[in-house]
């Protein structure tokens, strides 16, 4: 498609249009600023449950093999609360990736009244997914999964069944943070009611018989090990590329910027929010609940909020 003011390419990088234009040109989709975003993704939706279900395994074992029959009233309760309440903020942080949109670019803009309506100057070139025919913003990529161009993409992770971009990076660094401080904990109570049902009689320190939690508690230290590994490497990962303003995409690439890098605090005021206070590690913030109403679409369902 080509008009008489200016050049449309058809390729998947270095567009010219800056991150904060804004889409609201012609569309094959009503595109609704707030819905909740979910991909119909059998692989990505299995991991999903394999998550939610290895981190109930987890708050079962701990809570109710190593704390609830435990003699020391306080030291059950303050773990267990603390426990369970990290185990909320983590789940909670895992729902809200997997559920906002991460920045996606609408599809089928590339239309010559929206081209016209950007007012280029003549011979300026601006870019055009032939995949999803949408003007690609700045710093955007294709997803094959998702089927959609995203926003500053960093990457897809099977693990929330969905792509981690401009708008959901805040929740996907708490989840992995949240997962290795649960992982942690863990493995600090499976090691300290090891010590403890050495010291005393097995029979006396939990309710489940001696090879029954001595089986649980050995899959969750490997599972917490595991977890933690994984999480702790992503969630610095994650803070290194937020504090230099880089994507694991761009980084992979080895791009050149030809956008003015953020200093570090300002790039994590921008994907948290604000100044620094509790609401950057808050999973509920800026959550608003109204009516949901799904529409099914090729690709996946979004739910129109």
């Amino acid at each position: 498609m080509q008009s008489s003011g200016h050049r449309l390419r058809d390729v998947e990088h270095h567009p010219l249009l800056n991150n904060e234009e804004d889409f609201d040109g012609p569309s094959s989709e009503s595109e609704l600023p707030d819905r909740v975003w979910f991909i119909r993704d059998g692989c990505g939706l299995v991991c999903a449950f394999i998550t939610w279900f290895l981190v109930l395994y987890a708050d079962f074992v701990v809570t109710f093999v190593m704390l609830l029959p435990s003699k020391n009233f306080w030291y059950a309760l303050i773990n267990g609360v603390a426990f369970n309440f990290l185990a909320v903020l983590a789940l909670t942080s895992h729902l809200r990736t997997m559920l906002t949109d991460p920045g996606a670019v609408p599809k089928g803009n590339a239309t010559k009244e929206y081209m016209d309506s950007l007012q280029l100057k003549p011979g300026e070139v601006i870019y055009k997914c032939p995949k999803c025919c949408s003007i690609k913003p700045e710093r955007a990529h294709h997803c094959s999964i998702c089927k959609r161009c995203i926003r500053k993409m960093d990457h897809h992770c099977p693990w929330v069944n969905n792509c981690v971009g401009e708008s959901n990076q805040k929740f996907f660094v708490l989840f992995t943070m949240y997962i290795s401080i649960i992982s942690a904990h863990a493995l600090i109570l499976a090691g300290f009611q090891f010590f403890t049902c050495v010291k005393d009689q097995w029979t006396e320190c939990s309710d489940f018989s001696p090879p029954a939690a001595v089986i649980l508690m050995i899959f969750l230290c490997l599972e917490a090990l595991l977890f933690l590994t994984f999480t702790a490497v992503m969630f610095g990962t994650q803070i290194h590329s937020i504090c230099n303003d880089e994507t694991e995409i761009e980084r992979l690439k080895n791009e050149k910027p030809t956008w003015e890098r953020r200093v570090r605090w300002e790039g994590m005021r921008t994907v948290f929010g604000g100044q620094p206070s509790l609401l950057w590690i808050n999973p509920f913030a800026g959550l608003r609940l109204r009516h949901l109403h799904s529409r099914t679409r090729k690709g996946g369902t979004e739910f129109s909020v």
